[in-house]
C-alpha cells in the first residue's frame, strides 16, 4: 500500500521527469489508482516502483494509462440520453452547422451513441464531433470503432430505454466476438489527445460533454476546467456533466441556466 508522503513524492518526480501534473488530481482517487498498477505490475516496494516510472518512459506511460481510463459505456445512463433527444438536439437542429465536443472521451463508446441520436435525428450530416482525451491508448481504440460483441445486449437495452426504435444491430457488423460499428458514423468524429489540466481551448462548441471526469480532480482544478469549457462554448450552447458534477462553484450563477433535474446547462450569455 503506497504511502501519502509517497504518493506526493510521485507526483513530484513525474511532473520534474516528464511534466505532466497529477498534484491536481483527487487524492483519494488517485492514491486508489495508482495502487492498482502498483499491485497489478507486481511491486512490492515503492523506491523499486517509482525508479521504474523515472528511467522507463514506456512505463511510465503505461502507468498515465491504467491511472487515466475511465470505465465508460453506449447510452450509459438512458434518462441523460432521452433528453438530449427529446430536448437538447431539436434546438441544435436549428443551426446551419453542429459542432461537439466529447471531453475525455475514453474508449468512444459515448461518442458513437451520440453520432446515433445525431443520425437518427437527421442532423450527422451537419455535425462534426470532436472526441479529446488525455490517454493516447484508449483513443486509438475509440477511432477503431470496435467494442465486445458481448456488451451489445446491453447497450442495445440501454439504447432502448433512452428512446431508441430502431435495431440497434444494423449499426454494427458482428465479427469474431467483435462489433464494428459503421463508418458513417466515424466519418464526423475527430479524434486527438488534449489535456484538461493543461491544454487550453481549441474551436467553440455548441456542445461539450465531459462526464464523470471532474470527479477525479480537486476543486480548484475543476473550476479551472469549468472555465475551459465556458470559453470553448456558444453562447446558447450546452454543457452536459455527470450525476456527481456542478458547475455551481465555478461560474456566475445567472450565467447559466440548469435544465430540471439534469446535468445539462445552457449559456445564457
Amino acid at each position: 500500500m503506497i504511502e501519502d508522503i509517497e504518493l506526493e513524492l510521485l507526483i513530484n518526480e513525474v511532473y520534474e521527469y516528464y511534466g505532466f501534473d497529477f498534484g491536481s488530481y483527487s487524492r483519494a482517487s488517485l492514491k486508489r489508482r495508482v495502487n492498482r498498477v502498483f499491485h497489478l505490475d507486481g511491486f512490492t516496494h515503492f523506491h523499486e516502483f517509482l525508479s521504474k516510472v523515472r528511467s522507463d518512459p514506456e512505463y511510465y506511460k503505461r502507468m498515465v494509462d491504467e491511472i487515466t481510463v475511465n470505465v465508460t459505456e453506449m447510452f450509459r445512463d438512458p434518462a441523460f440520453y432521452n433528453v438530449l433527444r427529446t430536448q437538447i438536439l431539436p434546438l441544435l437542429g436549428t443551426k446551419p452547422f453542429i459542432r461537439l465536443w466529447h471531453a475525455g472521451c475514453s474508449t468512444g463508446e459515448e461518442v458513437y451513441s451520440m453520432a446515433i441520436m445525431l443520425k437518427e435525428a437527421g442532423l450527422l450530416h451537419k455535425s462534426l464531433i470532436y472526441a479529446t482525451d488525455i490517454n493516447a491508448t484508449v483513443l486509438e481504440t475509440a477511432k477503431k470503432g470496435i467494442f465486445p460483441l458481448r456488451m451489445m445486449k446491453e447497450y442495445s437495452q440501454n439504447y432502448r430505454d433512452a428512446g431508441g426504435q430502431e435495431d440497434f444491430s444494423s449499426y454494427y457488423t458482428a465479427n469474431y466476438g467483435i462489433a464494428k460499428f459503421n463508418s458513417d458514423l466515424g466519418e464526423k468524429m475527430v479524434f486527438s489527445q488534449h489535456n484538461l489540466v493543461s491544454d487550453t481551448s481549441f474551436n467553440e462548441f455548441d456542445m461539450i460533454l465531459c462526464r464523470n471526469v471532474l470527479i477525479y480532480f480537486d476543486a480548484d482544478l475543476q473550476k479551472r476546467v469549468i472555465n475551459l469549457f465556458d470559453e470553448s462554448l456558444a453562447v446558447l450552447g450546452f454543457l452536459a456533466l455527470g450525476t456527481k458534477e456542478t458547475i455551481k462553484y465555478s461560474i456566475a450563477p445567472n450565467k447559466y441556466k440548469q435544465l430540471d433535474k439534469d446535468k445539462i446547462w445552457r449559456k445564457l450569455k
